[in-house]
């Protein structure tokens, strides 16, 4: 057996005799006939078990590996700690560092003697190529380096800041800033038990941008802010780490993190389905005009526990449907003419065979600009009108009122003059009113009329109230 055959046996890699004869030939030749073969051949089996681990991306590494080795570039390095260790030996120091690459970040600790070298050799932006060994960290996975050296002719292309907006989020970032705006918060935490016997927090509240919505889940202190935030604000997410639910990706703010009201410029706009288009079976987002609400029910789960629903009626300009809201969601301030959006909700069979859509614990529920509160208030004369009715209406069919020019402006809006007014029914009983989905009227008649029906009124108009003759 040949000193090449020698060394192939004792190779761990998966590499036919063949193929490693072929690799020993072209080191000797690279090397200018300075190796024999058994000095090339060595060489190449080195090259070889140093590519054990190999993994793709940052996206890729698992705590239960071995080993890894993979490219990433340093996107942030902390200070040293020192800390004692036991018995005689020397005391210990590790400086914590961020590598990132398309696929995501993770936390490289550089131990002792590397401690010093990254501080003194590294810098923010550098290409390293890493081996080191994954474990489960304080923040989730991350990798305690054997090796991390400079590969200067490597180039990663990922952002070196630490604001982000919801696209460009991905597994596994840390110390992550978000702007955003709050579109659904939680009115209390929940307690669970740990396996040491503690007992934590936890509650969740929804954020979106310009990009795109994320649920961001609030652990034990965090869970305190919720005291400070309330839905529609523009807040700022310091400190937090993304993580993956159930396919999705959450933020998760901890105890080194925070959520503030900030001065910014935020607009979220739902990619939402038209109510008609939703089947049986779907998770979708809907927006619309609220036109009919229900007073909340309570009930008695299996367990014990007491449970409460409500049930509000949305339509958009292709449809209405019934929505459920479950749990925490009952008690949101949602009345009538509001414009509302709401996140992930089911589609399931509802009451006399109607689809109605499910908004449960995964689903957000967000007041949209341009609401208008048309519950019935009451004037000097007694009469009931709805307050704001002067003041633009419904904003249902889109931000310019898209739809509006299927429904008639009125012929003249003058006070005891008679006019004529087409628009939705969005409250019946007395008054009723109606909404053109630019202005809205209060509507003194005696005629039956359907929450969501549309409908023409000729009358003479008093502040803003029509005395109707007649509704077609």
């Amino acid at each position: 057996m040949s000193a090449i055959d020698d060394v192939h046996e004792e190779l761990d890699a998966d590499v036919s005799a063949e193929e490693f004869e072929e690799m020993v030939a072209e080191k000797v030749e690279e090397m200018g006939g300075l190796a024999d073969d058994e000095t090339a051949a060595m060489l190449v089996a080195h090259e070889l078990e140093d590519e054990g681990g190999e993994v793709e991306s940052v996206a890729d590494i698992e705590p239960g590996m071995d080993d890894v080795k993979f490219l990433a570039k340093l996107v942030s390095v902390g200070e040293k700690r020192t800390f004692e260790r036991d018995g005689d030996q020397p005391d210990g120091q590790v400086v914590n560092t961020e590598v990132a690459d398309e696929s995501g970040r993770i936390r490289l600790s550089m131990w002792d003697e590397m401690a010093e070298a990254a501080l003194e050799e590294l810098e923010v932006g550098d290409v390293l190529r890493i081996a080191g060994r994954p474990k489960e960290g304080y923040n989730g996975v991350e990798v305690s380096a054997d090796k991390a050296e400079i590969e200067p002719d490597a180039d990663i292309d990922v952002s070196l800041s630490d604001t982000y907006t919801v696209e460009e989020l991905s597994m596994g970032l840390s110390d992550v800033t978000l702007v955003g705006e709050l579109l659904d918060v939680d009115d209390d935490y929940r307690t669970f038990d740990r396996d040491d016997g503690t007992e934590g927090r936890v509650a969740n509240v929804s954020i979106g941008d310009e990009t795109g919505r994320i649920r961001v889940t609030l652990w034990d202190e965090a869970t305190d802010l919720l005291e400070e935030l309330s839905a529609g604000e523009i807040v700022e997410v310091v400190d937090g780490y993304v993580r993956e639910r159930e396919g999705d990706l959450e933020l998760h703010v901890g105890s080194r993190g925070t959520i503030e009201e900030v001065d910014e410029d935020v607009e979220y706009v739902p990619d939402t389905t038209d109510i008609a288009d939703v089947e049986m079976g779907d998770t979708v987002d809907i927006a619309g005009a609220v036109i009919e609400t229900d007073d909340k029910r309570t009930f008695d789960r299996d367990d014990g526990s007491q449970g409460q629903v409500r049930n509000v009626r949305v339509r958009d300009d292709s449809g209405d449907i019934r929505v459920a809201l479950w749990g925490e969601k009952a008690d949101r301030d949602i009345t009538l003419a509001d414009r509302v959006a709401f996140t992930d909700v089911e589609i399931q069979d509802g009451w006399q065979d109607e689809l109605e859509a499910s908004a449960g614990w995964q689903s957000t529920a967000s007041l949209l600009d341009g609401q208008a509160d048309i519950d019935a208030g009451s004037d000097s004369g007694g009469e009931k009108t709805p307050p704001g009715a002067d003041q633009g209406g419904l904003s249902a069919f889109g931000e310019d009122g898209d739809g509006a020019d299927e429904l008639r402006e009125e012929t003249s809006t003058a006070d005891g003059e008679e006019v004529e007014f087409t628009g939705t029914v969005v409250q019946s009983g007395s008054p009723v009113v109606v909404d053109s989905g630019e202005e809205t009227r209060s509507v003194e008649t005696g005629e039956s009329v359907q929450l969501g029906e549309e409908i023409t009124v000729r009358g003479v108009e008093h502040d803003g109230r029509i005395d109707a003759e007649e509704i077609l």
